[in-house]
């Protein structure tokens, strides 16, 4: 039997998941069997878009921005595909550990790192000497030196070139992250006599789509550039020519590559990406006159397009309320469930999934088949007092009602991982469906494997969870705290508990 023809493997893993490719009825189910406001990830869908990125770029290391987003159900599904993880703090290496990630495959890349945070991973580096670390700033190569630090290093560069979806997101051109461009070759000689100096690194920023790709292709060129002035210094005509040779393993790129989150926007052409960033970086090189087999590979750092598809928030109507302007929607979920909205004047797809169900009696018994209302301009609402707590204005939903379960789409990168407890706010639940080579046996799974169904990653917060930390302080007024889930004082199942 013949394989799997192109046709055949890019309707099997399209490049994007739209929020109307969701089975509307299974989300349904999944808002009352574990409530809302939830999450939901599938972690086939990180897989497949795993294999698409490693599809694009088969001689590069793609390392997750774990920072997109930290559950271990994704983490062992990016484990498994055989990608490696840049963690932007203590917290997300330790995480990356716990998700069977070894220290050959793990990057900490902390801008401006706190002390307790170098601690951590300073110690962890003495059980993996294979982690790398990558500092931006001179300051944090000498508090690595002062802690006994002398393994794998890498210096993030300012390239000076930025791109990404909003300028809050547009790291290349700031000089917070990393060395200045023109002194980037001197603080990498210098660091060789203290370290062990294996790549340089820079990003543009997060979002980059097709009108930011000549800005990836600029900070691409110019890192070859100087890849090329360290590796080989005599080659061209160039001021340090005589300055010693560096051996680098190689040179990181960053990621942001965007996802669209618009139905009317199209897919990021991958492929296309990934041949523009290797024209780049092989005609940097090749204009300074180094030779493209001086062993020097790239590596990307894709977060956002691991996971933004894989995952929707689910949330329920509470409140449906006519103004003379629009008709408000209020539901259970709010910016502290999902930031981006309100930070970035995002924009979320959002559809109504209810189906033929009762909805429960504090609610009333609500019917929705999906095909009987029609669409009305709806303004939908969370439960924060503030005026940026809004999911949409004015957009076209058929009409809701009283106990609708709407879904938000494209949210799997930077929801959870960015909610917060603000107004005292318990965090939602997540669930994991699919296999996603999620397995006791640590192997990946085939995409024929059975669905094991639908898991529960991380459990919902209550009201004790959110005063624990005071509880656990000893601080006085909350002994006597009842958790209406939990006994008092029992917070074995939130993340953070000791």
């Amino acid at each position: 039997m013949s394989g799997p023809t192109p046709e055949d493997a890019s309707s099997s893993n399209p490049p994007v998941r739209r929020l109307a490719d969701w089975d509307a009825d299974r989300l349904a189910a999944l808002a009352d069997r574990y409530e809302t406001p939830l999450y939901v990830i599938d972690r086939d869908r990180v897989r497949e878009n795993c294999a698409r990125l490693r599809d694009a770029f088969p001689d590069a290391d793609v390392r997750y921005a774990v920072k997109a987003h930290t559950g271990q159900s994704v983490l062992r599904t990016v484990e498994r595909a055989g990608l490696a993880a840049e963690c932007a703090s203590a917290g997300e290496l330790e995480r990356a550990l716990a998700a069977g990630f070894s220290g050959d495959r793990l990057h900490y890349t902390a801008v401006n790192p706190p002390a307790r945070d170098l601690d951590h991973v300073v110690d962890r580096w003495r059980e993996h000497p294979e982690i790398t670390i990558t500092a931006g700033a001179v300051d944090t190569l000498d508090r690595l030196a002062d802690r006994g630090f002398d393994g794998r290093v890498c210096i993030r560069v300012t390239p000076g070139v930025d791109a990404g979806h909003h300028e809050k997101v547009r790291t290349g051109a700031h000089a917070k992250f990393g060395v200045p461009y023109d002194r980037a070759a001197n603080v990498v000689r210098e660091a060789t006599d203290r370290f062990d100096v294996v790549g340089i690194h820079a990003h543009a920023g997060s979002g980059i789509d097709a009108d930011g790709l000549d800005r990836h292709r600029e900070l691409v060129s110019r890192m070859g550039a100087l890849a090329a002035a360290l590796v080989d210094p005599a080659a061209g005509d160039r001021e340090d020519a005589d300055a010693d040779p560096i051996t680098l393993e190689y040179v990181d790129v960053g990621g942001g590559f965007g996802v669209p989150y618009r139905d009317d926007e199209p897919p990021l052409d991958l492929p296309a990406v990934a041949d523009a960033t290797r024209e780049a970086f092989e005609t940097a090189l090749e204009d300074a006159d180094v030779d493209r087999d001086a062993g020097l590979d790239l590596a990307v750092e894709p977060g956002r397009y691991v996971v933004a598809d894989a995952g929707v928030l689910l949330t329920r109507v509470n409140t449906v309320k006519p103004a003379p302007e629009t008709t408000v929607v209020g539901v259970d979920a709010g910016m502290t469930d999902l930031l981006r909205l309100a930070m970035y004047d995002a924009f979320h797809p959002i559809r109504n999934v209810s189906s033929a169900s009762h909805s429960g009696e504090n609610r009333g018994d609500v019917i929705d088949d999906r095909g009987d209302r029609d669409p009305i301009p709806v303004t939908v609402t969370g439960p924060i007092c503030e005026t940026a707590d809004v999911f949409c204005e004015d957009r076209p939903l058929p009409a809701p009602e009283r106990g609708d379960v709407l879904a938000i789409g494209i949210a799997g990168a930077y929801g959870y991982e960015m909610a917060s407890q603000y107004n005292s706010r318990p965090r939602p639940a997540e669930v994991a469906v699919g296999v996603g080579g999620d397995t006791t046996t640590g192997t990946d799974e085939s995409p024929d494997a059975a669905d094991p169904g639908p898991t529960l990653v991380r459990d919902r917060e209550t009201i004790a969870d959110v005063t624990a930390v005071e509880r656990r302080a000893g601080y006085e007024g909350f002994a006597a705290l009842e958790d209406p889930v939990r006994p008092a004082g029992d917070v074995s199942s939130t993340e953070d508990a000791e």
